[in-house]
């Protein structure tokens, strides 16, 4: 077990040395001495580039996305922005000078991590979590020092070029009225299409009877479900006047402003999205035209309103560590400083999904790095 005067700050150390009183631990507190074990990061190639397109997207300013472009929690540590971006870039310059020097990278040493960063350790907000634990033993077991690791995945589809009985689902590209506006000048007009239909509407067919927007791509009714909870998908689209067969990925874009309801299965929640077609894998932008570039085991989703977006996270299980960006969110992590979402791979389904992480950890100790002042 750690020690009460690893994880206290010093302040608090301080106070609770000198009074033999009880000292209530943060949810957030710094660590003198983490055990870090052994680093297990799956590509640090890839973690350099979610780190630059973090980046990327802190540099467009705080005023473009007020409260996601912040410090967050960090800022009580001596985190402000200008820190967390240089955290990210640190990770891309040890990265690369590993590379041209041709020898393992030292975001694989354990002593490295130790030296150069200042750590965060983050407890689980259990309190919080009560809230939404009945029904959900995942929620209601968090351990005291662990926070909850869920896993989302890049959803592999097939689909048709036109509508058909086995795919009669669009995804659609928003609608015609705001093809033209900008998130801003759209969210403000609540008469426009995407403001009138929950996902019980669109599925009826009403965007096509009235040529309101346009399909792309069709799906049946559970890759379309999976497509709208997971966020990103990758459609293997045939079409029955060729045999050609295309692979286009498909991000979300803009949703109807319904929030997401954690006490509702995805096919009862009105919250729908509509997609835009993109090159690769993106994470979170507040809308399509800037979004991060992400990869699988390197990226997690998580409250970016609390947290900060582009945080460097370390999360540990059993004596083996794994650093990861935050560059991702989701309707789920409204509020929510107990919980983060494993960006885990490419999977057809839940069954495909489960078999593969059956083993995996549901809990981890996670802790938020920021590169030491020197």
């Amino acid at each position: 077990m750690m020690k009460l005067s690893a994880l206290l700050p010093l302040t608090l150390l301080v106070a609770f040395n000198s009074a033999a009183s009880v000292v209530v631990n943060p949810i957030f507190q710094l660590e003198a001495k983490p055990d870090i074990g052994e680093m297990v990061t799956s590509s640090t190639a890839e973690l350099c580039e979610v780190a630059k397109g973090s980046v990327d997207y802190l540099n467009l300013g705080e005023n473009y996305d007020p409260g996601i472009i912040t410090a967050g929690i960090t800022a009580q540590f001596g985190g402000d922005l200008d820190r967390v971006k240089r955290t990210l870039n640190f990770i891309c310059q040890v990265e690369q000078e590993d590379k041209l020097a041709d020898t393992e990278s030292r975001l694989m040493d354990a002593d490295f991590i130790a030296e150069h960063f200042d750590v965060i350790r983050w407890m689980p907000d259990k309190t919080q979590a009560q809230g939404f634990a009945k029904d959900k033993p995942l929620l209601k077991n968090i351990p005291d020092d662990k926070i909850l690791l869920t896993k989302y995945y890049i959803k592999l589809a097939k689909g048709t070029a036109k509508q058909t009985p086995e795919t009669p689902y669009a995804l659609y590209a928003i609608p015609n009225d705001e093809k033209d506006l900008s998130l801003e000048q759209a969210n403000a007009d609540p008469s426009l299409t995407r403001h009138q239909l929950t996902k019980q509407d669109v599925i009826t067919g009403i965007l096509d009877k009235d040529k309101l927007a346009q399909p792309m791509v069709w799906l049946s009714r559970y890759d379309l479900e999976d497509s709208l909870m997971q966020g990103t998908v990758k459609v293997d689209i045939s079409n029955k006047n060729s045999p050609v067969i295309t692979s286009q990925f498909f991000n979300v874009h803009r949703n109807n402003g319904i929030g997401y309801k954690r006490n509702l299965k995805k096919e009862q929640q009105g919250r729908y999205w509509y997609f835009k077609k993109t090159e690769s894998v993106m994470g979170y932008g507040k809308d399509a035209n800037y979004k991060i570039p992400v990869y699988p085991l390197v990226t997690v989703a998580g409250d970016l309103a609390h947290l900060g977006l582009g945080k460097l996270i370390m999360l540990t299980h059993n004596g083996e560590s794994r650093l990861t960006v935050l560059a991702d969110t989701g309707g789920a992590f409204e509020n929510n400083q107990y919980q983060l979402d494993y960006l885990g791979g490419y999977f057809k389904n839940w069954d495909d999904y489960i078999n593969t992480y059956r083993t995996f950890p549901d809990y981890f100790e996670a802790r938020i790095l920021l590169l030491k002042d020197k």
